[in-house]
């Protein structure tokens, strides 16, 4: 096959739900796809359907041009780039690293410098959108780097996202809308548990009030999507309160910084750090509605 012709090689580390989502769009793109995790049957999983399972970043890294790093938090990002076994001394020079993971936009400030000096392009490049979307490659790309990154990085984010924003040309800026994004998520989410906490503490139907407000001035996104989980009794994690530990975390961390009150974010981050202390961190963020003492919710409660 002509170098011309030769599908562009793209890694992936980390295969949860979202990064799985990513991978497997990327293939039905036509793009080479190796992938690494920690888990062995994500890999397995993948490699049945044509991608290429690399033991360690590092592995994984002497094997693309471009790589998608969508794992937790930033110590996860840190060591999936510099770590013992980390991707950053293994890449080509000019490969572009996608760094997808919430992180403090300080952080991915730091990091495009890191990478810079490694001779190596990177999109500060969180994502939105959840599991089901990253499946569909329907993702949104809230994303700030280089144009060369863009360029770079162009049949990457066509195969795993919808939209694509262009915040700027430094990294940071991605990262700063992505927390925006978070506080408005985690409010959102908080503000849904109590709402039907409510509903179902005073007797109303809880079914017949998810109807009602899904048509109503007090809908948002997130009662939409996550009311069915509480409906259901099912809060098998697709994101899970831990993740809105961390991310309000971040949120309230970078408004510390600026003097920046923001009692909405604190009380919502109240409430998702005592689900998490009482058991749930583990569980889908609906599971924040398992803080309200006495209400019994509907369902035979798993996850």
């Amino acid at each position: 096959m002509s170098e011309a012709k030769r599908p562009l090689a793209v890694g992936v580390v980390g295969l949860g739900s979202m990064g799985m989502g990513v991978a497997r769009s990327l293939l039905r793109a036509g793009l080479a796809v190796h992938a690494c995790d920690v888990r062995p049957e994500p890999l397995e999983a993948l490699r049945r359907e044509g991608g290429q399972p690399a033991a360690s970043p590092a592995e994984l890294g002497a094997k693309v041009e471009a790589l998608v790093v969508l794992v937790v938090n930033a110590d996860q990002t840190e060591k999936a780039l510099f770590g013992p076994d980390g991707a950053a001394a293994t890449l080509p020079r000019g490969a572009v690293v996608i760094a997808s993971a919430t992180v403090p936009p300080e952080f991915a400030e730091r990091l495009g410098a890191r990478l810079a000096a490694q001779g190596l392009l990177h999109l500060d490049a969180p994502v939105s959108g959840g599991a089901a979307k990253a499946a569909q490659g329907q993702l949104t790309v809230l994303a700030s780097g280089d144009p060369r990154a863009f360029a770079r990085a162009e049949p990457v984010l066509s195969a795993m996202a919808a939209k694509v924003y262009r915040l700027g040309d430094r990294p940071g800026q991605g990262s700063k809308v992505k927390i925006v994004n978070q506080l408005l998520a985690g409010v959102h989410i908080a503000a849904a548990a109590e709402a039907m906490a409510l509903c179902i503490q005073s007797g109303a139907d809880p079914q017949a009030t998810y109807d009602v407000i899904c048509n109503s001035a007090g809908s948002s996104w997130m009662f939409q999507n996550r009311v069915p989980h509480i409906l259901q009794g099912d809060y098998t994690p697709l994101s899970a309160v831990s993740i809105f530990v961390k991310d309000l975390g971040i949120v309230l961390d970078t408004a510390r910084a600026s003097s920046l009150g923001l009692p909405l974010t604190a009380a919502a981050h109240q409430l998702f750090l005592q689900a998490a202390a009482a058991g749930h961190a583990g569980e889908d963020d609906a599971a924040v509605i398992k803080v309200f003492p006495g209400v019994k919710l509907p369902g035979a409660t798993r996850g």
